[in-house]
């Protein structure tokens, strides 16, 4: 029987994403038949791969599910959170299969988030080679000049390394507020708010509408749905997957 790469099991059974089970595997808390494992190790599928004590189900065959959520302010991006915040995971009552977040959005952004149970897609969603974009509807103040837009659009430099050039468009202007349309094609940890507070601005509201080309549209705050199979094939063509 054919062995598969530890972590990649578990990522795609949807106990957990691939990065979380390496981070496990590096901590000592995944076990193979009773044994410690190292990074790289592989199973079969019929092997006792277990967390903490706990084996995990490998199903035979799974059903791979892909939902798109519209994040309300106010919610963590994780699984659970030992400080008792709420997690994004709480609003996706009715969704019988084990799913994860792919990326994330911080507890005071809301929009676009995706979740699924089939690890490649997950990964290839959020590996840097794919560059698949992301756009932000972002309302700042107090006010933005072109020294700032250009700033944005060419790249901010963030812990030591630039960003990639965005796509900045001024959508709105008030006095005292401006919304911004930002695309980028990376995502380091809150890029876009940080990008903003380099160029002295402060950020009242940020929502993502889209990942690649899907796109949040009318979906309500705090509700979701599965992705169509039209959605589906588009995105797979954009991280360059076969249907």
């Amino acid at each position: 029987m054919e062995k598969i790469r530890i972590q990649k099991i578990m990522s795609d059974c949807g106990f957990c994403s691939r990065r979380k089970a390496e981070e496990l595997i590096r901590e000592g808390r995944v076990k193979l038949n009773g044994r410690p494992v190292k990074l790289g190790d592989k199973a079969a599928v019929r092997d006792n791969i277990s967390v903490d004590g706990q084996r995990i189900y490998v199903p035979k065959k799974k059903k791979n599910i892909y939902i798109m959520l519209n994040k309300p302010r106010g919610y963590v991006t994780t699984m659970s959170d030992e400080l008792g915040r709420k997690c994004v995971t709480e609003l996706l009552d009715g969704v019988d299969e084990r799913v994860y977040p792919v990326g994330r959005l911080d507890r005071n952004s809301e929009g676009l988030l995706l979740f699924t149970n089939d690890g490649a897609f997950a990964n290839s969603i959020m590996h840097p080679a794919k560059q698949i974009s992301k756009t932000y509807r972002v309302t700042v103040r107090p006010d933005i000049d072109d020294e700032q837009l250009v700033a944005l659009s060419e790249g901010i430099e963030l812990d030591g390394r630039k960003t990639l050039p965005a796509s900045v468009v001024v959508k709105d202007k008030t006095p005292g507020r401006v919304v911004l349309l930002i695309t980028i094609k990376e995502g380091r940890n809150r890029q876009i708010r940080r990008m903003c507070e380099a160029v002295g601005l402060e950020v009242a509201r940020l929502r993502r509408i889209s990942v690649g080309p899907l796109k949040l549209g009318m979906l309500k705050p705090g509700t979701y749905r599965e992705l169509t199979a039209e959605e589906l094939r588009a995105v797979r063509n954009a991280i360059g997957k076969e249907n």
